[in-house]
């Protein structure tokens, strides 16, 4: 069976990591589609991100890493064979949103089943947005919440 993660990945969290290593216990294939909006602004470019999860999963010999864009995630899912939409939730927000975009996608493509997985404890907290502003800002010590891949690429994009 093949599942997709989507997810715009900016950037990558230990939160995202534990998601896809868990999903891919359940599956054939999990491909990691790092979604890419030209209308939104990001931290990182898309070939910088897939990049990034490439080496973060380099050990999850089912994970595959690709990109996005311009289609809605069903037509994509449905080009790349999958059956299955994982998505992951912290919190009681967080259900909302993915709740609507469930049923979006279940009336668009019924066959297409969706798995919500609960975040680790210890990972409830840790945003993308919450990284981003630190990193932005200077401020904390975002290596706590995100793989040493991103650490990497940040000291060699201040080089």
């Amino acid at each position: 069976m093949v599942a997709i993660y989507p997810g715009s990945f900016d950037p990558l969290t230990d939160g995202h990591l534990n998601i896809i290593q868990r999903a891919s216990r359940f599956f054939r294939v999990l491909i990691v589609a790092v979604g890419y909006n030209p209308r939104k602004r990001t931290m990182f470019s898309v070939e910088e991100r897939v990049a990034i999860i490439r080496a973060a999963t380099a050990h999850i010999p089912n994970v595959r890493v690709e990109s996005f864009t311009q289609e809605l995630l069903v037509h994509y899912a449905r080009r790349r064979g999958a059956q299955v939409i994982v998505k992951g939730l912290r919190n009681v927000d967080d259900f909302r949103n993915e709740f609507q975009q469930y049923n979006m996608n279940a009336r668009l493509a019924p066959d297409l089943e969706t798995m919500f997985l609960l975040a680790d404890s210890e990972e409830l907290f840790v945003s993308s947005s919450l990284v981003r502003e630190m990193i932005a800002q200077n401020s904390g010590d975002y290596t706590l919440f995100v793989p040493v891949e991103i650490e990497t690429l940040l000291r060699h994009q201040q080089e």
